[in-house]
């Protein structure tokens, strides 16, 4: 039977470089798909044999015979140690009032070795980073929240890569790979300001750290940022 055609709910290509990358996960086979909607990146990794588990806040899920759990990623998710050998999060970290507990929770339910996959909007690109000088707000939370009816879609919790970065490592977490799903073609506008903004971080860095193992620390950093931060 042909599998179920789910829309993506999210920015073009995440579902699939998210895929590429775990397909680069050797022994790889258990999921976790948290938050996973309706279950577009589901069908997609169940067709390629992986063993899924779906989870969510509320029960979306358009898939038949998946398993699927009631789970609110701000507490404790409903699964024993060592779980799965990988944990999926398409943008979901960005709407969590509680992330850092999300992030542990991950480890908990991974084995030993296991990996946790996370996209999140890139404010951290210089496109985002100019509307925020010039407005306050980035590119994916260009307006106010409606602050008289909050609810699970708001951008509550937009990290840049350095934040996301201290999350993940100051948690047991490794970053080993980082990846973009796509540039837009007027983002390369911004690109001439690559070359200055690489110098600056630079040179803040190196003023105000002095410590050479840190400053080492700060030199990959830098490198992470600036992949991240594409035009």
């Amino acid at each position: 039977m042909a599998p179920t055609t789910i829309r993506e709910a999210t920015t073009a290509n995440t579902h699939a470089t998210v895929a590429a990358l775990l397909a680069q996960e050797p022994g790889c086979r258990r999921l976790l798909d948290i938050p996973c909607g309706e279950g577009a990146f589901v069908n997609r990794v169940r067709a390629a044999g992986y063993e899924v588990h779906a989870a969510d806040i509320q029960s979306l899920l358009k898939i038949a015979g998946v398993p699927f759990s009631h789970a609110d990623m701000n507490a404790p998710l409903p699964f024993a140690n060592d779980s799965f050998d990988a944990v999926v999060c398409i943008d979901g970290i960005e709407h969590l009032e509680r992330p850092f507990d999300f992030v542990r929770e991950s480890g908990r339910i991974l084995r030993p070795g296991g990996m946790l996959l996370l996209s999140t909007p890139n404010i951290t690109a210089l496109r985002s980073r100019w509307r925020w000088l010039l407005t306050g707000f980035h590119n994916k939370g260009k307006t106010p929240l409606d602050e008289t009816a909050p609810n699970p879609w708001h951008h509550i919790g937009l990290m840049s890569f350095p934040e996301i970065r201290y999350l993940l490592h100051s948690n047991g977490f490794r970053i080993t790979a980082i990846a973009a799903n796509r540039v837009k073609l007027v983002s390369w506008l911004y690109a001439p300001l690559l070359p200055l903004a690489w110098l600056v971080t630079g040179l803040v860095f190196r003023r105000w750290e002095k410590d050479p193992v840190l400053r080492r620390r700060d030199a990959e950093v830098r490198r992470q940022i600036y992949c991240s931060a594409r035009p």
